[in-house]
């Protein structure tokens, strides 16, 4: 695994119809990968595949390690030893016009933008409002490859979400909830090392506070590759959905303080495997709502309109 790569407030409630913006669905591709992908594993495999085919060089970003020059240099040698070289890790400095203008030209003539782990809060502050910013959502809009894996994934929803770890103690410490960079919509929310790092508890808080939203907790070296509105899942492991909307009949997740606990009544929950879409409009498996066969399935489906016998 790539261990050397960086994978205090109220909790607020977005539930009004009117907290997020309406997407417009993009022509291209998103690869968000849960954190700890190895290069020969099927989560990255399919970013390189998909930015093969899109064509152009590839621009990375790590400006949300803590150490992005030595993480660069980590990612660079990553590639190359599954045969990409054409990938830059061009440097994005706060504050720093000329460095986000040399960026945004790259992205500009780039297939692909890639996004390593660290701090999601961090990466998110330094990138919004800069050109480079602009430049990876244009790419994306207009058929290209972004991917993120860890914190890099967590970024690219328009809400994003940090801390709400239980800790020792089992008391719940301050979580927080921010703006994300937008490219993926359908009021996501994505929590990254998930089962890995027992994260169901923290996804539970955030939804159960703001109904409206859906969570998406994908697992290390594993991938949800978005296209339009289907998401479907490689690699290790699966991504699990935490769907309140029209769910939750009780939840106290306004009245929580450090040291009490999550009271809620129901949350839909679900897990996608391998080769399984999630239709991130319906929140539910494609294979439900299009009726249609699911890769592994044995037994033939029932239609959702049928009469129980």
């Amino acid at each position: 695994m790539l261990s050397h790569h960086d994978d205090a407030l109220d909790v607020p409630r977005v539930d009004s119809p009117m907290g997020l913006p309406a997407e417009r669905e993009a022509a291209g591709t998103l690869v968000l990968i849960g954190g700890a992908c190895t290069p020969d594993g099927r989560a990255l495999a399919t970013f390189v595949a998909e930015a093969r085919a899109v064509g152009g060089p590839i621009v990375g970003l790590t400006e949300a390690s803590a150490d992005p020059v030595n993480s660069a240099r980590l990612w660079r040698t990553d590639f190359a030893s599954v045969g990409v070289t054409d990938v830059s890790f061009p440097r994005v400095r706060c504050r720093d016009a000329h460095s986000d203008r040399e960026t945004a030209k790259r992205i500009a003539d780039a297939g692909a933008v890639f996004l390593g782990g660290g701090d999601q809060v961090k990466l998110v502050s330094t990138l919004s409002g800069t050109r480079t910013c602009a430049a990876m959502k244009e790419l994306h809009q207009r058929g290209g490859v972004v991917c993120g894996t860890s914190a890099g994934a967590a970024a690219l929803t328009t809400l994003t979400m940090a801390g709400g770890e239980v800790d020792e103690e089992g008391n719940l410490v301050e979580q927080y909830i921010g703006p994300g960079f937008g490219l993926l919509g359908y009021e996501a929310i994505i929590d990254t090392h998930f089962s890995q790092r027992r994260r169901l508890q923290r996804l539970f808080v955030v939804i159960a506070a703001n109904t409206q939203l859906m969570g998406l907790g994908i697992d290390e070296n594993t991938a949800l590759v978005v296209r339009g509105r289907l998401g479907e899942v490689v690699g290790a492991g699966g991504v699990t959905f935490v769907d309140g909307r029209d769910s939750v009949r009780f939840d106290n997740a306004a009245d929580l303080e450090k040291g009490r606990q999550l009271t809620f009544s129901h949350l839909r929950v679900g897990i996608v495997g391998t080769n399984y879409q999630l239709n991130l409009v319906e929140r539910e498996l494609e294979v439900l709502v299009s009726g249609e066969p699911g890769p592994h399935r044995r037994t033939p489906l029932v239609p959702a309109d049928s009469e129980a016998r």
